[in-house]
């Protein structure tokens, strides 16, 4: 039976020891510790009455419409598509920066992106991709490419240039499904994407050559240990044998329609927008929790159907943008305050449409977000602008509870060819917690018993994350030798002292 998470069975697996991540900045670190949410007025203040565009704001901030579909880009002659939808920007060489666009009309589909000089102006804008359907959400990736989703039953993702200069690439080994969001953690070298049903997995890629996305191995999520994640591959990722991606694994958790993601160091942030929940992978460690649960709150809850998401680096603040309910941008601060930031009302913005593409420009100072169906029923694409927070202060304290380090874990690709670690062993990624002598061993099961493959040890003097190959020694070659499946179940286990980490991983064979 698939494990549909529901609040009350993941609440009492993980027991919310969201306190105990470690989330990456200081100030999620102790909005973690808090608990729970609590509506409040923001840091922004109340919301002011509703502009000429239909668009409530704090004071001392503005909007303006870029794009309005089937009419000219603002300053350009290139018509914007209907039915905007996820979008980022990416920084330019001039201290410019280009917005990337999605467009989710069913057939047609494709992105466009807008130029902007430093100070904003808008220089130019195109089509980056033609001939898709239903480009819904997406994601930047570190080396400057847009990846498209298709959010259809053969939905596959599209890498493309923000400018157009090089020809977009679709990338069929992410998965063909009903692609929602993706994003890439750059240190663990892996992409994870979200999925619009609703009984949506939670999936993984991990490339063979990273950051080459042409081929991989796709996961999806699984219940692990306490609140780990345990990820399983997904055995036809092209849904060739007309088994969705996402029943293909029984055991596989089930979101009620996983939507907008983003990536900020180490955690990944998505949204389940039938259940009104935010959440918080980390990747280091494999571990998820429950940030924002708008059924616990209730029905004065300010945040419902949560959809696109984004983190406004200098500050941390999380912008989560609505699918339905009232139409607002809300606003997660460290303090667990959730609050509006902005709300559209009147006849430019009826009961069809949605928020989405919610996304700031690289100096954290513009935020653009589009009325999907805004407009003529088609869609329009705002900026707003205005005095959004600086960084967080360094004077605000963790609990003392919160200063301890990274717990044990250990980390590598999920699946080792035999051969390979024969010649060349297998290499490993260790976060240590506490100086010490940390060992690393293979082991498997073989012949009826647990033999180790490889090991290696490393001592370190304060805590951190170290890499070490673990080497076969010369009386576990024959062993090796001798795995004649194609996949053999094995795991990498790390000690020191009494504490110890596991993380399983497939011995595979050429066939």
């Amino acid at each position: 039976m698939p494990h549909v998470v529901d609040r009350r069975g993941f609440l009492r697996g993980t027991a919310l020891t969201m306190g105990a991540l470690a989330m990456g900045p200081a100030f999620w670190k102790q909005a973690l510790a808090q608990s729970p949410a609590t509506p409040g007025v923001g840091p922004y203040g109340p919301l002011g009455a509703a502009d000429p565009l239909g668009i409530a704001l704090p004071q001392g901030f503005s909007s303006r419409l870029i794009a309005a579909a089937g009419t000219p880009v603002l300053g350009t002659t290139y018509v914007w598509p209907p039915f905007p939808d996820g979008a980022a920007t990416f920084a330019q060489p001039d201290g410019g920066y280009v917005l990337t666009v999605n467009s989710e009309i069913p057939a047609v589909g494709g992105v466009s992106s807008v130029s902007f000089d430093r100070d904003g102006r808008v220089t130019g804008a195109r089509r980056i991709l033609a001939n898709t359907s239903t480009n819904c959400g997406g994601g930047s990736t570190p080396w400057g490419t847009w990846l498209s989703c298709e959010e259809i039953d053969t939905g596959r993702v599209w890498e493309c240039d923000p400018l157009g200069a090089q020809r977009a690439v679709v990338r069929p080994a992410l998965g063909v499904f009903t692609h929602e969001a993706a994003v890439v953690d750059p240190v663990g070298k892996r992409l994870y994407m979200t999925e619009d049903e609703g009984d949506s997995g939670f999936y993984r890629f991990t490339p063979d050559r990273y950051p080459d996305l042409s081929a991989g191995i796709l996961e999806i999520a699984t219940p692990g240990r306490g609140e780990t994640i345990r990820w399983v591959p997904v055995p036809d990722p092209l849904f060739q044998r007309g088994t969705p991606t996402r029943r293909q694994v029984p055991e596989s958790l089930k979101f009620q329609r996983g939507e907008g993601m983003w990536f900020d160091t180490g955690v990944v942030y998505f949204t389940s927008t039938r259940d009104d929940r935010v959440w918080a992978y980390e990747c280091a460690t494999e571990r998820l929790a429950l940030l924002y649960d708008g059924v616990a709150i209730g029905p004065q809850a300010p945040l419902k159907d949560p959809d696109a998401i984004c983190v406004h680096a200098p500050s941390g603040d999380l912008f989560v943008g609505e699918d339905a309910d009232d139409l607002q941008v809300v606003l997660v601060t460290a303090q667990r305050e959730v609050a509006p930031f902005l709300q559209l009302s009147g006849p430019l913005h009826g009961a069809e449409t949605e928020i989405a593409g919610v996304t700031f420009d690289p100096s954290g100072r513009r935020l653009y977000f589009s009325s999907q169906r805004g407009g003529v029923a088609t869609g329009m694409t705002f900026e707003v602008t205005g005095p959004f927070r600086a960084p967080a202060s360094p004077s605000s304290a963790l609990p003392p509870s919160m200063t301890g380090p990274v717990p044990l874990a250990v980390r590598a690709k999920p699946a080792a060819r035999v051969a390979t670690v024969r010649r060349d062993g297998l290499l490993v990624s260790v976060d240590a917690d506490r100086p010490g002598t940390y060992a690393v061993r293979l082991v498997a099961r073989v012949g009826g018993r647990t033999v180790t493959l490889a090991t290696a040890r490393r001592t370190v003097t304060a805590a951190g994350t170290f890499r070490v190959r673990a080497r076969v020694p010369e009386q576990a070659r024959a062993t090796l030798a001798r795995l004649r499946a194609r996949r053999t179940e094995a795991q990498i286990v790390v000690t020191t002292g009494r504490r110890r980490a596991t993380r399983p991983i497939e011995l595979t064979r050429a066939a």
